[in-house]
């Protein structure tokens, strides 16, 4: 193939070095075309394309007999073309004299006219030349001479007996014409006789010689009586040779398959081909892709012209069903059948034979015809071309116009080839996946994408866009990646796009950089975008970092359709579709027309301007082809500033299109008018047909294909998975009018879920590792390090803090590290954020456990007093008592007595704390600035209980607009009714949002109050009502219709502090079991009383050992708790699947949990409340999980009180060596063990006991270790179930843990839908914004001045025409600029997409009565739910959660 681009002869007859067999390579000219133009004797040109192996054509044999001084190749490169070998012979640069492997082979060119008057021959004419010495090469010269039109023989001078001359006499004697040059005779050419020609070449003018040589051919072709006509496939039929076709039976095999699927065509008119053999592709296929962008863009048909738009788009969507089930219903031809079945088999020699051989087959059938109707096509275009200029507007134009459409349509329609085929599979593919049905007359056991994969491997181009239709088949294209990544993995591939007008010469740069063939047959047009796999050789992969190069080639811009109708539109998609999957555009511009320039560099520009909106990044290069006198340095400096120039003024108009303010094109994309600038030589070297190729263009070739390798050399790529998602992520958008706006990167989302995933993961081990270090210093300060430094909790946290950024190094730097990069530096400031808070909360926290150990350090004093006085007071009552031999019930009713005792001396001077009159309070507070009975009045009609999940709050508002409003106002039926009508969705919305907004501040309030160390006082309460009368107060400011009544901030303020009631209980209860001494000495009691009867019986080192293991025993059961309930927090995000991740994967269980209860109570909390519902979820999961896994819990803890028992033995053994080696007493033993454990347990109690009288510290151990022994085995006994574990007692339960780590996040929800912004971070920077909307009339929207409640989702309505009236005003606000609704919408970025979750149509269905009833509203009217929504079970919306969440 390049030989013959390049202008050089091919072999035509080869004989085997081995065998001397001569072999004719057959299927080698079965690929090749050549054109030619000729002029008739009435001056008209015509135009002629033909594959060679059929072309008839007059044959000039050339031949010599014995040695000769003179070359024969370059004579007869002399006679077609002096200024190129076209015949490679012995003076050629880098020849030798002696000839290898050549004697015997002959050669074959095509001299081709041009149709003008310089032409040597005014036919195309074919040219043989046999090299070596003929008469050693009887066989070939016989084929030559026979098929000859004209022989040429070159002769020395030769003996009369030579064999030779016998020959000559023979050629001679025969009709066809003989022309002999005479290497040794001086002589012009003669003619010997008729036909017979001699000519000399001695010492003679060559050019001369030439001419001479050219007039004799040119009359022996004209002898019509002795001229026959050659064709190639006629070489075959000589027995003698040896055919590659007839000898390769994969070859031969290949070919009768497509002859086969040939004889099927036989007497069929080309322009009902495929329409018969190809029913999927045709109409069908153009109307569902017309629906479909009627789909998406709401000025196209009838989608949004009614005032039911998810209604319409379900009916769209049913028409396209059909549509594919009409396709899927439509017969499989023969012809395609059998196609289908040749391809299933593995792709070897055979197959890419038979593509090979039904690509030439159906060139063959085609070519004739189009050639035909491309005539009449140009002949009808000139006349309407003509009567446009001459402003003809009569019928003579009409009719004119529709004979041209008629011609354009019949040579679409007969436009047949191998793309075509590929292109009906797709579409059988399509249509049998969106039924779910295969074909009923041919049962695929094989994947059709797999053969088109197959294919891709083995070279072939896969269509990309449907030019026809022009329109992406997705669900093909994806399938055929999906199996290519099967068959080669998901390998890197760096894609490169090719953009240009028509006939720039794309296709001959790409074939020339990588020997690319798109299936572009002779005469046809084909359009649209066709993708190519080019591996990259083994030497290459060192330098780059992928497997292939995936080239696009496109239909040219600016091509005329067929059917005259403008492609502005279509080249804006075409060009944005390439450059948006090219990792490099090149943009080729022909020759110096700026005109044409401009208009293609206005299309790429904004291509690039909406890549860089949407943060893709691909690069550029220009390529200026045909460009005279390329070498000369100032020129291309010249050109190059004319381009930039060029560039930046199309910029700025291109920006106007795309409404930004860019002015220079470096603003759009990186770009380096020196080095990304190339400008090509001509292609040719003189006039086509007969033009060598310039060698300067293939140096620019190989210049280019090195500037694009190095560039590729710095790109990592993307993977074939990526281009996948990237092919769906466009094309989606470009349906949509604004792709901008609508443009939703899959693979960014994808690839950013895991990161918040992965986020999850580290906030947790910081998290976790935190609370383990609270616990530990908690310990520290009750036991009495009353300092605790930011740099000890900094120390704390290193190791964990350099392991979550080690971790978080390692994901960066992942294969998705190009992605990744973008959010790498606000995730590492979002890391360190949450370290620095945590620091600073604990560090906050443990100042208070300071602050408060200080203050109740008087408080501690006296209990030690008590404790001292208790203990000596029990030791003496008890020894008192020993020499009496009292009896047990006797002893203990004693003890009983002295308690009492000793208690009322010990507080007779201290106050008893009260218990709290909550209510009482808060009716005071309220009553200040509202009627005592009033307030009453609301406490006793319990309204406020159920403020919070409230469907309508219209009972609490009036309108502005009323004439007469005031607040002491009573709310009459005609006011109700009157509010009910003026207030919309959007405002019972922002008032439950107010309350929920309270509710949260009032738990924080509580939470954070000092009840707990200081004991309750009513200013609490009062700084609650304060906050939401403030509340109130600033939400009337900026409510410009609607006022609320008392009556709402009343219930509110019981609300709320009935909130408040629950935890100022348990706070104040808290105080005081901490701060009356009363209660404290009540919990002693038990204890004391067995330090009594201890030392009533034992020994005063065995009672010492009791009550230390006694306190020892109680700080190990709460450091227990601690653990536990961390550990579990840990296990349970392991093992409970709704843990496992983020918050996303949360609320797809949580939406899975109430799909499956089925409970609309549920529902509605989770739509109006979710963070509520998300923290009761969690609770209730982590009771489930108490429920069902009770041993492992119970086995946990129990393993964790074997640890601490292990822990504090341990302990004791140090205490016994350190107080040994400094010789000390039980004291300093006792000082050692307890600062060993400061940091493991709360080490309280024990200042009354005295050790200093033992001296024997290993029996002090061994008695400790017994009594801690035997206390540890007692209550790992009394553990026997999970009822016994009592997890209140842990300071944080394992639902608080996971609640503060889930729930810390953004909790704002869609204006519209109430869906909940997805990101894991509150207060982040950038919009909010969610996979998937919903309903609106979920959030109780209605069509106004209507009962008819929404059925339209966010996400269609913000591509429709339609408007919105926020906050219950008239003002109207169109969905597309949804952003101008106000302060709860400009934040919210919503992007037209029409894959909706079909859960919440499920949901609509499922609870329509209830949702009616709760907003007493109604789905009617304009509202009215489409029936295919009603269609959908629980079970299609379970897996919809499970797909798309």
């Amino acid at each position: 193939m390049r030989l013959i681009v390049c202008q050089y002869a091919l072999p035509l007859l080869v004989p085997n070095p081995f065998t001397q067999q001569i072999e004719f390579p057959l299927w080698t000219f079965r690929q090749i075309n050549k054109s030619w133009k000729t002029i008739d004797e009435t001056s008209k040109i015509s135009s002629k394309i033909q594959p060679v192996y059929k072309a008839e054509t007059p044959m000039v044999a050339f031949f010599r007999f014995g040695p000769a001084s003179s070359s024969k190749s370059q004579l007869m490169n002399s006679l077609i073309n002096e200024k190129h070998n076209t015949f490679f012979h012995r003076n050629c640069p880098g020849s030798s004299r002696t000839r290898v492997l050549m004697d015997g082979v002959v050669e074959i060119a095509w001299y081709c006219p041009s149709g003008e008057k310089t032409d040597r021959f005014n036919h195309c004419v074919a040219f043989c030349n046999l090299h070596g010495d003929a008469g050693a090469h009887e066989k070939q010269l016989g084929i030559l001479t026979e098929m000859a039109s004209v022989n040429v023989a070159i002769l020395p001078q030769l003996d009369k007996n030579d064999k030779s001359m016998t020959k000559i006499q023979t050629f001679y004697k025969d009709s066809k014409p003989l022309i002999c040059i005479l290497t040794d005779k001086d002589l012009p050419l003669t003619e010997m006789r008729k036909g017979k020609y001699k000519i000399g070449l001695k010492d003679r003018n060559q050019s001369v010689v030439f001419e001479e040589i050219k007039r004799a051919i040119k009359n022996g072709l004209l002898s019509t009586e002795s001229c026959s006509f050659f064709k190639l496939e006629d070489v075959s039929k000589n027995n003698d040779v040896r055919v590659d076709e007839v000898n390769d039976d994969d070859c031969r095999k290949g070919k009768e398959a497509a002859q086969q699927m040939m004889t099927l065509l036989e007497d069929k008119d080309l322009t009902e081909i495929k329409e018969s053999f190809l029913p999927c592709q045709g109409n069908l296929w153009h109307q569902w892709c017309q629906k479909n962008k009627e789909l998406y863009r709401p000025t196209l048909g009838e989608l949004h012209k009614g005032s039911n738009i998810e209604k319409n788009k379900s009916l769209k969507k049913s028409q396209m069903q059909k549509i594919r089930e009409l396709q899927q219903i439509s017969v499989l031809s023969q012809f395609m059948k059998i196609f289908i079945q040749k391809l299933n088999s593995p792709l070897g020699n055979e197959e890419v034979y038979f593509l090979k051989w039904l690509g030439i087959l159906l060139d063959s059938y085609t070519t004739e015809s189009l050639s035909a109707l491309l005539h009449e096509y140009d002949e009808k275009w000139s006349t309407v071309l003509s009567l446009k200029k001459k402003h003809d507007k009569s019928q003579q134009m009409t009719a004119a116009q529709v004979e041209l459409e008629r011609v354009s349509e019949k040579l679409q329609a007969a436009t047949f080839g191998l793309e075509h085929i590929l292109r009906e599979i797709g579409q059988i593919y399509e249509s049998c996946s969106s039924v779910k049905k295969n074909k009923t007359d041919f049962k695929f056991n094989f994947s059709l994408p797999s053969l088109a994969a197959e294919m891709m491997i083995s070279g072939f181009p896969l269509e990309l866009m449907d030019g026809d239709a022009a329109h992406v088949p997705l669900i093909w294209v994806t399938a055929v990646l999906d199996a290519l990544i099967q068959k080669l993995g998901d390998q890197r591939v760096y894609v490169l796009s090719v953009l240009g007008i028509q006939s720039s010469g794309k296709s001959t740069m790409l074939n020339a950089m990588f020997g690319l063939q798109f299936a572009v047959s002779a005469g046809r047009c084909t359009r649209g975008a066709f993708m190519q796999l080019v591996r990259v050789s083994e030497e290459m992969k060192a330098q780059l970092k992928f497997e292939y190069i995936l080239v696009i080639d496109t239909e040219g811009l600016r091509a005329l359709e067929l059917a005259g109708r403008s492609t502005r539109n279509h080249d804006n998609e075409m060009a944005t579709f390439v450059v948006g999957l090219g990792n490099m555009t090149l943009i080729n511009v022909f020759g110096e027309n700026t005109a044409e320039m401009q208009d293609i560099l206005q299309i790429v520009l904004q291509a690039f301007m909406r890549m860089k909106k949407i943060r893709l990044n691909p690069s550029c290069m220009f390529v200026h082809q045909n460009v005279s006198d390329v070498t000369a340095g100032e020129k291309n400096m010249e050109g190059r500033r004319r381009l930039q120039e060029k560039l930046d003024e199309m910029t700025k108009l291109a920006a106007k299109e795309e409404d930004c303010d860019t002015e220079f094109f470096s603003d759009v994309i990186a770009f380096d008018v020196q080095n990304d600038v190339k400008y090509f030589a001509q292609l040719w070297e003189g006039s086509p047909p007969m033009a060598p190729p310039n060698p300067d263009y293939s140096r620019n070739i190989q210049e280019l294909k090195d500037s694009i390798l190095s560039k590729a050399s710095k790109s990592n790529g993307i993977t074939l998975s990526q281009f996948r998602m990237r092919v769906n992520d466009l094309w989606n958008a470009l349906l949509n009018e604004n792709f901008v706006f609508s443009f939703k990167n899959t693979l960014e989302i994808a690839v950013y879920r895991k990161l918040e995933t992965k986020y999850s993961d580290w906030t947790w081990s910081l998290r976790s590792a935190m609370m383990i270090i609270e616990d530990k210093l908690y310990n520290r300060i009750a036991n009495g390090n009353i300092i605790v430094q930011e740099n000890d909790l900094l120390t704390e946290m290193r190791k964990t803090k350099e392991q979550v950024e080690k971790s978080m190094v390692s994901y960066f730097q992942d294969r998705d590290k190009e992605i990744l990069c973008q959010w790498r530096g606000r995730f590492e400031t979002r890391i360190k954020d949450l370290h620095d808070d945590l620091v600073m909360g604990i560090k906050r926290k443990l100042d208070e456990a300071i602050e408060q150990k200080k203050a109740r350090e008087q408080l501690d004093q006296r209990r030690t007093k008590y404790e001292n006085k208790l203990f000596i007071q029990s030791k003496e009552l008890a020894l008192s008592l020993r020499n009496k031999e009292t009896e047990g019930l006797m002893l203990k009713k004693v003890f009983d007595m002295m308690w009492s005792k000793w208690v009322t001396e010990m507080t007779e001077d201290t106050p008893p704390l009260e218990d709290l009159n909550f209510w009482e309070d808060v009716m005071q507070i309220l009553s200040e600035n509202h009627e005592l009975t009033f307030v009453h009045e609301r406490l006793n009609q319990k309204d406020y209980e159920l403020i919070d999940r409230r469907s309508d709050y219209c009972d609490y508002i009036m309108l502005k607009k009323d004439p007469e409003y005031s607040d002491d106002t009573a709310s009459s039926e005609e006011a109700t009714e009157s509010s009910k009508k003026g207030l919309n969705a959007e405002c019972q919305s922002l008032i439950r949002d107010l309350i929920h907004k309270i509710i949260q501040e009032t738990e924080k309030t509580t939470k954070n109050s000092p009840v707990g160390r200081r004991g309750y006082n009513d200013s609490y309460i009062q700084e609650i009502t304060d906050c939401v009368k403030k509340s109130v107060q600033q939400h009337q400011s900026e409510s410009q219709n609607f006022i609320l009544k008392k009556e709402f901030t009343i219930d509110l303020s019981l609300h709320v502090c009935d909130i408040a009631r629950q935890e100022f209980t348990e706070l104040h209860k808290e105080f005081r079991e901490a701060y009356d001494p009363r209660l404290y000495l009540e919990k002693q009691k038990t204890q004391y009383c067995n330090v009594f009867m201890n030392f009533y019986r034992g020994t005063p080192a065995t009672i010492r050992s009791e009550f230390i293991c006694s306190n020892l025993e109680l700080s190990i059961i709460q450091a227990v708790y601690n653990e536990t309930a961390i550990g579990l927090a840990a296990q349970m995000r392991s093992d409970i699947e709704a843990f496992c991740e983020n918050r996303p994967n949360l609320e797809k269980h949580i939406l899975k949990f109430l799909a499956e209860k089925e409970d609309f109570k549920h529902y509605i909390k989770y739509i109006h409340n979710p963070r509520s519902y998300f923290k009761q979820f969690i609770k209730n999961e982590v009771k489930r999980y108490f429920t069902k896994q009770n041993q492992k819990i119970l086995n946990v803890f129990k393993g964790n009180l074997k640890q601490k028992e292990e822990t504090v033995s341990n302990a004791m053994k140090a205490a016994t060596v350190e107080a040994k080696s400094k010789s000390g007493d039980g004291n300093m033993w006792f000082r050692c063990f307890t600062t060993t454990l400061t940091d493991e347990l709360k080490l309280t109690g024990n200042s009354c006991v005295d050790l200093s009288e033992i001296k024997d510290l290993d029996f002090l151990e061994k008695l400790l270790s017994d009594s801690l022994k035997e206390k540890m085995t007692n209550l790992q006994n009394s553990f026997k179930s999970i009822n016994d574990i009592q997890m209140e007692n842990c300071r944080k339960g394992p639902d608080e843990i996971l609640i503060e780590h889930f729930c810390q996040c953004c909790w704002v929800q869609c204006p519209f839908c109430k869906a909940i912004c997805t990101n894991t971070m509150e207060d982040h920077p950038g919009d909010h914004r969610v996979s998937f909307h919903r309903n609106i009339g979920l959030n109780g929207w209605s069509y106004r001045e209507t009962t008819n409640l929404a059925v339209e989702i966010c996400t269609t309505a913000v591509s429709s025409d339609r408007y919105f009236y926020p906050n219950s005003t008239d003002d109207a606000v169109p969905w597309k600029e949804y952003r101008k609704g106000g302060c709860n919408y400009v934040n919210w970025s919503i992007t037209p997409d029409f894959s909706d979750l079909l859960y919440w149509k499920w949901f609509v269905c499922r609870f329509q009565k209830d949702l009616e009833t709760y907003y007493s509203k109604t789905f009617q009217g304009d509202g009215e739910i489409p029936d295919e929504w009603k269609r959908y079970t629980k079970k299609e919306a379970l897996e919809s959660l499970d797909k798309y969440m």
